[in-house]
């Protein structure tokens, strides 16, 4: 496939069925799922109508990426739960992930929604820096095997999620999004932190003994989990089992997940998210 200039790319709403079957498929390309897995175009059809939200990312008129989400309602709130983002890997050097968050904030803000939430794997460093770095979200929960099992080749290390909050008119995400001001924690603060896991030799994890917490808080996790387990070698487990261990006893304990950033030690990427209490 050739690739477009970036500017021939156009992100806009998905309102009828055939582009909704397109989705269907994009989602087995993206994600490796089985037909069972796919979330139906006759399912988007309705939501849409009722006020989900659809945005896809076309190449002349081929889809390349998409983001959905729906209306929900939390703590009494009505909310936006984004579901769903993917963009084909050939065309993930163009940022797309980042704009279609974009339009679905701005889409959301004059619907009057005040905060759009979703989850994601805390492993992956990549998806981690852009939605706590880039967006500015903020996570107080962290969810267990939350999707089950599934028969997509990202899960195969289990599909534990944190929850994320996106409050699209504070603030914080102003700052980042449109004025695009990010002040990121030097590595000579984040090293002040107390760390619950570091990455280890091998890119192997190590869970810290830490008998009682202290207020700012460190978790580590390596550069890249894809590859981690594509060594079949029980690491990417260990990865799961400390970081969830250490999320969970910091979230139970009143903690927030506030920011992550990526760190240079020794010629590695390390990512760190960054905690303190609420």
């Amino acid at each position: 496939m050739s690739l477009p200039n970036p500017k021939a790319i156009v992100i806009r709403d998905i309102n009828e069925l055939p582009e909704m079957r397109q989705l269907e498929v994009l989602q087995k390309e993206i994600w490796g799922v089985d037909d069972l897995d796919v979330y139906p175009a006759l399912a988007l059809r309705p939501q849409v109508a009722v006020g989900a939200i659809l945005v896809g990312a076309f190449s002349e008129t081929q889809m390349v990426g998409f983001v959905f989400g729906f209306p929900g309602v939390e703590h009494g709130e009505t909310i936006l739960h984004s579901d769903m983002l993917g963009v084909m890997p050939e065309f993930r050097r163009y940022g797309l992930g980042y704009l279609l968050k974009l339009a679905q904030r701005e889409r959301a803000l004059q619907t009057g929604y005040k905060r759009i939430t979703w989850t994601f794997d805390p492993l992956q460093l990549r998806n981690a820096n852009l939605n706590f770095s880039r967006l500015g979200v903020t996570s107080t929960r962290y969810l267990v095997n939350f999707y089950g099992e599934t028969s997509s080749f990202l899960h195969s290390s289990g599909t534990d999620r944190l929850w994320v909050d996106w409050m699209i008119d504070s603030e914080r995400v102003r700052d980042r999004v449109e004025k695009e001001l990010i002040k990121k924690p030097s590595p000579q603060e984040i090293a002040t932190r107390q760390a619950l896991v570091k990455v280890g030799e091998g890119d192997q994890p190590v869970s810290m003994p830490v008998e009682e917490l202290a207020d700012r808080l460190v978790i580590e996790i390596p550069k890249d989990i894809n590859e981690i387990v594509k060594r079949a070698d029980g690491s990417a487990q260990r990865w799961r089992e400390a970081t969830r261990g250490a999320f969970t006893r910091a979230l139970d304990a009143g903690y927030m997940v506030e920011e992550f950033v990526p760190v240079e030690r020794e010629g590695h990427t390390v990512g760190c998210y960054l905690l303190s209490k609420r």
